[in-house]
């Protein structure tokens, strides 16, 4: 079956987090990826699901003509180092360009390429609070509080590259022309804040302190409840219909309480949910509310499932445990690989040099030159030649 990106070429230049989470997006829809890897130290991405490797010595003059020689056949070139790391070595967008007018120059870095701290060094919460969305994230009169690396690193960084990527790919079809995409994680982060930052310049939902508004954990009926058994549910009933049918699962009875916008009755009717909340276990609860219009679900877990002691043949029940990650969104024709659980979720670094620079049709004597001069290491047992 062909996949979407089945006539794509993408070399990823090795790194961690964002770039390998484009390289893994691009590879479950079909892109053949290539990374290059340093060949000495020991390779610590896990996501080179569907990739492949080839080891390069990038200090070292052959390897970079080699790799320029491989680049004039790709589509998409993935940089995730610091502004002006990859023009040290060569391999910058006015040398790539020039050699494969076609090529799609993917950025990714932390605070972009231009401005005074452009070449700063940065993690997910950093971008975070540079980006603003890290202000508006915490209980009230909390220290913000910043999340996993998933929106940063992964959401404003990873997935926005793909986008700029696809989006260029599109282009390129009608002008037959490459081109550079900054995609740096402030920017995207910043982007992903467009919803909250236009209620909260009105404001609308943002228009109190952190923590007191409708979507942040001021409102009773937008919260996190514990369990009985030390677990929890979230609770997300915003309109009125869904509310109602929370307010009944709960057994209360919703003449008897406050308005449910009535922000000053918040605080206590937290008190009131969770004092019920803590009644039944997560189990209970769960069949309580499975196939309801509650808008209520049990917080699963990856490793800890509900404990399933009810009948399983009901359509309309929640999933017992967090499922693998598959990739999203789903196509109807051309659907991307299914993700496998890894028995090793290292990729061993120079694995397909050889087999990967034969395709690109280096000859024997050349390809043994390079591994005379350590320009590049070929990892596998059995030479492919």
């Amino acid at each position: 079956m062909s996949l979407p990106l089945s006539n794509i070429r993408v070399f990823e230049m090795a790194g961690l987090a964002p770039a390998p989470f484009a390289g893994m997006i691009l590879s479950d829809f079909g892109a053949q990826v290539i990374r290059i890897d340093k060949f000495k130290g020991f390779n610590t991405d896990v996501l080179s699901r569907n990739k492949r490797s080839i080891a390069m010595d990038l200090k070292n003059p052959e390897a970079i003509q080699t790799l320029i020689k491989l680049l004039t056949h790709a589509d998409v070139i993935l940089d995730p180092f610091r502004p002006g790391v990859m023009e040290k070595l060569g391999l910058g967008p006015d040398v790539l360009l020039k050699v494969n007018p076609r090529l799609i120059y993917a950025r990714l870095s932390g605070f972009g390429q231009q401005g005074p701290g452009s070449k700063a060094a940065g993690h997910d919460i950093n971008y975070l609070a540079i980006s603003g969305a890290l202000s508006m994230m915490g209980r009230q009169g909390e220290k913000p509080f910043f999340p996993l690396n998933i929106l940063a690193d992964f959401a404003g960084g990873g997935l926005m590259c793909v986008m700029g990527i696809l989006m260029a790919i599109i282009e390129r079809s009608v002008s037959n022309k490459g081109q550079v995409i900054d995609a740096n994680l402030t920017a995207g982060t910043s982007y992903l804040t467009t919803f909250p930052y236009i209620m909260q310049q009105f404001g609308l939902l943002w228009g109190n302190e952190r923590g007191t508004n409708m979507l942040d954990g001021g409102a009773h009926f937008y919260e996190v409840y514990k369990t009985k058994d030390d677990q929890y549910m979230a609770v997300g009933a915003i309109e009125p219909q869904f509310y109602s049918v929370l307010v009944e699962k709960l057994n209360l009875d919703v003449t008897s309480l406050p308005d449910q916008l009535d922000r000053e009755s918040w605080p206590s009717l937290k008190i009131i949910f969770q004092e019920i909340f803590l009644e039944k276990t997560q189990e209970e609860w769960t069949l309580i509310f499975d196939g309801s219009d509650a808008c209520v679900t049990p917080v699963l877990s990856f490793t800890d499932p509900i404990p399933n002691s009810a009948p399983t043949n009901n359509e309309e029940q929640w999933p017992r445990t967090a499922s693998m990650p598959q990739p999203a969104p789903f196509l109807s024709r051309t659907p991307a690989k299914k993700a496998e659980m890894l028995e090793e979720p290292f990729m061993e670094v120079g694995k397909h040099t050889i087999e990967i620079l034969v395709e690109f049709g280096l000859g024997f004597a050349e390809i043994q030159s390079l591994l005379k001069s350590r320009a590049i290491v070929d990892a596998s047992i059995t030479s492919k030649l």
